[in-house]
């Protein structure tokens, strides 16, 4: 049984990870703001965008960072403080949270670290200029991290497109539209990203880091 430390896991992708997490039977921390109503996770609660980040004891096999945003508007719309937010959520919050617990992942096992982009870093995207802006960010900090914590820590990355959660809520008014795009016809579930972040956590992909694996229905590439 392994030790997996999720930060963001009240719902939508962190949940559907947790819960693939425990149905291995592994041991699942989630740190987030409201009690995700999990049962067998064990509940800290946190705020990514604050400094101050809850104390875990012993070592841990595998991290997980979850916070996003989608904020979709025209350059002409956004502003120094959209940007900022954007990158305070994506990128200083995931940075805040690995300073904090970095040591506990550099033991004498192999563990592994998983960071989440977007389809719209790789395929250039109207109107996601400030979300892509801080999803490149996250992206070339899993690729640096993965040389320099190598070969002790493996660190990759998902690129999800649009996925069915309480976080693009707004955007399901267009869903047919957007599905229509994928070659796969479908929007993705938050099972989908859980299934390939499982693989990535795990000793099944121990010959895999410095990654940024797309899983879009085909949209970046088809």
């Amino acid at each position: 049984m392994a030790r997996y430390l999720i930060i963001g896991g009240s719902s939508g992708i962190g949940e559907a990870i947790a819960k693939r997490l425990l149905l291995d039977d592994h041991e699942v921390i989630i740190l987030c703001r409201k009690d995700p109503l999990i049962p067998n996770a064990k509940y800290l609660e946190c705020d990514v965008t604050k400094d101050s980040f809850p104390k875990i004891e012993g070592a841990l096999n595998g991290f997980v960072y979850c916070p996003g945003s989608i904020n979709l508007k025209p350059i002409s719309q956004l502003t120094i403080e959209d940007f900022q937010n954007d990158f305070n959520i994506n990128l200083l919050g995931a940075v805040r949270a690995l300073k904090a617990y970095l040591s506990q992942l550099k033991g004498e096992h192999l563990s592994s670290m998983l960071f989440f982009s977007t389809v719209a870093v790789k395929k250039g995207m109207a109107y996601h200029t400030s979300v892509a802006a801080a999803k490149g960010a996250v992206e070339g900090m899993a690729r640096s991290l993965a040389a320099e914590l190598a070969p002790f820590v493996r660190v990759n990355c998902i690129a999800p497109s649009l996925t069915k959660t309480p976080l693009s809520q707004s955007l399901m008014r267009s869903k047919d539209s957007i599905k229509e795009k994928h070659p796969l016809k479908r929007l993705g579930k938050p099972e989908d990203i859980a299934a390939m972040a499982a693989f990535l956590l795990t000793e099944e992909s121990s010959w895999i880091t410095g990654q940024v694996i797309g899983v879009d229905g085909g949209l970046s590439t088809l």
